[in-house]
């Protein structure tokens, strides 16, 4: 990805009463144009004077001799906003700093509706997800069966990630909302969560003091708001054990943290046959959508094997986040002004062999 130029917005002013001294540039342009006209006044008595001795010469055109006037005005007027030193908030294109691949490993990801399988496609998919990111991003990995475990602990080493995604098994049950949970708490150890409470209603009989102080002092952020981490979440959104998908999802929500799911299946899903029982699989978009857009997030579906590769180089994109910081920038007007005052006079000196 090619480097994208910072961004300004919310421009303010540490002094903005210098603002005031804008007032003498109307004042200015009265004071040049009256001399001016003196001037024009000037020339066509020398004009005249000229004609009657047999000598004529091309005169510029108005606007060329206000050209350097003009240029030496914006400079006066770019350089008294400097005096006002300007301050804007920079926003700056950084990526996040560790993603948790939740990886559902459910027996319906055994379904061909996605050759050669779902999961073997999404496991495909997210080894090269993986290669596509920075080397200084650290990556985890979630599986999700009937409970959720961390398989990978965020790492930049990609050959450990690439072995952890390998030694995935389809088994019974899918707590999706575990798994988020589990990511979550992976990625923000003191942003007041416990595990074994909310994934499997266990209530501590003791509970470590910083764990604890940090529960009862957490306050949530607006959602969308942490910078700094993302869930990728791939599943068929079939979940059917543990926390509910929707309420972990505010629990990432309140902690600023972007879900995005991806959705692998096709609609109409397929017939999967176990041990004599035959059901259909399909995909649940309608979960997933909603988890996506309470965490501010963004919802992919992929319905075979190469949209789901091109979707993980799509999400290589999304998590690029802009972090601002209030910078003051006075020394680009002052510049400016200053690069404008000296067209100025190299026009002037050019054009009519004066400075002005």
């Amino acid at each position: 990805m090619s480097a994208a130029m910072p961004q300004f917005r919310e421009l303010a002013f540490i002094w903005p009463l210098m603002l005031w001294l804008l007032l003498l540039v109307p004042l200015l342009v009265i004071v040049y144009m009256r001399l001016a006209a003196r001037q024009r006044l000037a020339a066509k008595q020398l004009a005249k004077l000229a004609a009657v001795d047999g000598i004529t010469g091309k005169e510029p055109s108005a606007f060329a001799r206000h050209v350097s006037a003009l240029l030496l005005l914006f400079a006066i007027i770019l350089m008294i906003t400097a005096v006002a030193r300007p301050q804007a908030v920079m926003v700056l294109p950084t990526r996040v700093d560790a993603v948790i691949l939740a990886m559902d490993v459910s027996g319906s990801m055994r379904a061909t509706d996605v050759k050669p399988n779902r999961l073997t496609a999404a496991k495909s998919a997210a080894k090269t997800f993986i290669a596509d990111q920075p080397a200084e991003v650290k990556i985890g990995v979630v599986a999700i069966a009937a409970t959720a475990a961390l398989v990978q602990s965020p790492t930049t080493k990609r050959d450990d990630l690439n072995a952890a995604i390998d030694r995935f098994t389809l088994q019974n049950g899918s707590a999706l909302g575990s798994g988020v949970i589990i990511a979550l708490a992976t990625m923000l150890p003191e942003s007041g969560i416990d595990i074994d409470q909310v994934v499997y209603g266990k209530k501590p009989l003791a509970r470590d003091p910083a764990r604890q102080l940090a529960i009862d002092t957490f306050k949530p952020v607006p959602p969308g708001s942490n910078n700094s981490a993302a869930i990728v979440l791939v599943s068929d959104g079939e979940g059917n054990t543990g926390p509910e998908l929707q309420a972990a999802a505010k629990f990432a929500a309140e902690r600023g943290v972007r879900v995005y799911t991806v959705g692998v299946g096709t609609r109409d899903g397929a017939v999967l046959s176990v041990d004599g029982w035959s059901m259909r699989v399909r995909l649940d978009e309608e979960g997933l959508k909603k988890v996506a857009a309470t965490t501010r997030g963004e919802y992919f579906r992929a319905a075979n094997a190469n949209e789901l590769k091109r979707i993980y180089s799509q999400l290589g994109a999304r998590l690029t986040a802009g972090r601002g910081r209030t910078t003051e920038i006075s020394a680009l007007f002052a510049a400016a002004g200053a690069a404008l005052a000296m067209i100025s006079v190299l026009y002037s000196l050019l054009r009519f062999n004066r400075v002005f």
